[in-house]
C-alpha cells in the first residue's frame, strides 16, 4: 500500500480509501464488516463515510445505517487507532425522502455542532479525524451540472466564515482533528484558504470531488490549488458509477448494479459516455489490463490525488480495486488514454 500526507497535517493516509455509501442498502452489516477486515488487512487505513449514507438507493428506512455499521465494527474490533476516519455533514437539501435535523439543515453552527455529536454517537468514537462539508451551502454547479451563469445566493445562505468558525471550535474541542470540503469549486476552496490566513483559523486539509476518466474537470483550476496549497484530492467515483468497468456497455444493466438500484445518479447518463467508456475499456483490453483496475490506476498516478475512494458491493470487486495500487500503467497506455480525452473531453461532469 502507498501512503500520502493529508494536506499540511501530520496524518498519513492510504492511497486507497474505503468508501462506504452502499453499506446499509446494497450491503449488509456483516458484509460491511467483512470489507473493513479485508481492507485493513491489505494496508488500507483510510475510511470515508457520511451522515447522508447509504444512498444506493436513498431511503428513510436506511438513513444513518452506514455510520452505525462502522461504529459497531469499531466497538467490536477495538481498532479505532488503526484507522483514519472521515465523515461528512450534509449541506442544504430538498430531499423529499430524508430529512436532517428537522429538515432545516444548513451549514450553520447549530447544524454542524449537532451533526458532529450525532456522527460521534453513531460511529462510537470520541473524535473524527477528517470532518468534511459534503456540499456547499450556496448553489454551485455540482453533481453533474455544468457552469455558473449567475449568482443565486439568497438571504438564507450561510457564509463560509460561519461554517469555518464552527469547524474551528470543534477542532479546539477535540471532536474533530481536521476538516475538508467536498463538491467544492475553485472560488469556494480559495475562500476557505483566505479566511484561514486572514483570521488564523484551521486550514482546509482536503477536497473530495468526483474525478475519473469521464470527468477530469478537477484538473481545470482545482488541481493547481491541490498542488500549490497542499489541499489534495480525495477522488470519489473513480469508476464513474461503474461505467468504466465496461459492465454497462451495449445498454446492459446487470441486476443489483448501481444503475438499477440508484436511478437518481444520472450524471453519467449522457450522450458522450458510452463511446468514451467503450474506448477506455478497449485500451485496457489491448494492454491486458482489467478495465476497472486501469481506470483506478490512472487516478492513483495523479500527483494531486491524496486518496482514491473505492466502493464495492462484493468482495471480488473490493479485492480487485485495492490491488490497483500495485499497477503501473505503461506510457503507451497513458498516451492512448490521453488521446481519448482529447477526442471526448469530460463527457460526464
Amino acid at each position: 500500500m502507498d501512503y500520502r500526507t493529508l494536506g499540511r497535517t501530520d496524518l498519513r493516509v492510504s492511497l486507497i480509501c474505503l468508501g462506504t455509501m452502499t453499506w446499509g442498502s446494497q450491503n449488509s452489516e456483516a458484509e460491511a464488516h467483512e470489507q473493513l477486515d479485508y481492507a485493513i488487512g491489505q494496508g488500507v487505513t483510510f475510511i470515508d463515510t457520511a451522515e447522508a449514507y447509504p444512498v444506493t438507493p436513498v431511503s428513510a428506512d436506511t438513513q444513518f445505517l452506514t455510520e452505525t455499521y462502522i461504529g459497531n465494527w469499531i466497538a467490536a474490533r477495538a481498532r479505532r487507532d488503526d484507522i483514519v476516519l472521515a465523515t461528512k455533514v450534509a449541506g442544504p437539501t430538498r430531499d423529499p425522502v430524508r430529512t436532517f435535523r428537522g429538515g432545516d439543515n444548513r451549514l450553520d453552527r447549530r447544524n454542524i455542532e449537532q451533526a458532529v455529536e450525532d456522527s460521534l454517537r453513531r460511529l462510537r468514537t470520541d473524535y473524527i479525524d477528517l470532518y468534511q462539508v459534503h456540499w456547499p451551502d450556496r448553489p454551485v454547479p455540482s453533481f453533474g451540472r455544468r457552469g455558473l451563469s449567475r449568482i443565486e445566493d439568497g438571504p438564507d445562505i450561510v457564509p463560509i466564515e460561519e461554517t469555518l468558525d464552527a469547524l474551528a471550535d470543534l477542532v479546539k474541542a477535540g471532536k474533530i482533528r481536521h476538516f475538508g470540503v467536498s463538491n467544492e469549486t475553485p472560488w469556494g476552496l480559495s475562500e476557505y484558504l483566505r479566511l484561514s490566513r486572514d483570521k488564523g483559523l484551521p486550514r482546509v486539509a482536503s477536497i473530495q470531488n468526483a474525478y475519473n476518466l469521464l470527468n477530469r474537470l478537477f484538473e481545470q483550476g482545482l488541481a493547481e490549488f491541490a498542488l500549490r496549497e497542499q489541499v489534495g484530492l480525495l477522488a470519489y467515483s473513480p469508476l464513474a458509477g461503474g461505467n468504466l468497468t465496461g459492465k454497462y456497455l451495449g445498454g446492459v444493466v446487470p441486476p443489483g448494479s448501481r444503475r438499477e438500484v440508484a436511478k437518481q445518479f444520472v450524471r453519467y447518463d449522457l450522450p458522450g459516455q458510452p463511446l468514451a467508456s467503450a474506448r477506455y475499456v478497449a485500451i485496457a483490453h489491448a494492454f491486458g489490463l482489467d478495465p476497472a483496475q486501469m481506470a483506478l490506476a490512472y487516478v492513483n498516478s495523479r500527483e494531486f490525488v491524496t486518496a482514491n475512494i473505492i466502493g464495492a458491493t462484493s468482495m471480488a470487486q473490493l479485492k480487485a480495486d485495492i490491488a490497483s495500487v500495485d499497477i503501473v500503467l505503461p506510457e503507451e497506455a497513458i498516451a492512448a488514454i490521453e488521446a481519448v480525452h482529447r477526442d471526448i473531453p469530460d463527457p460526464c461532469p
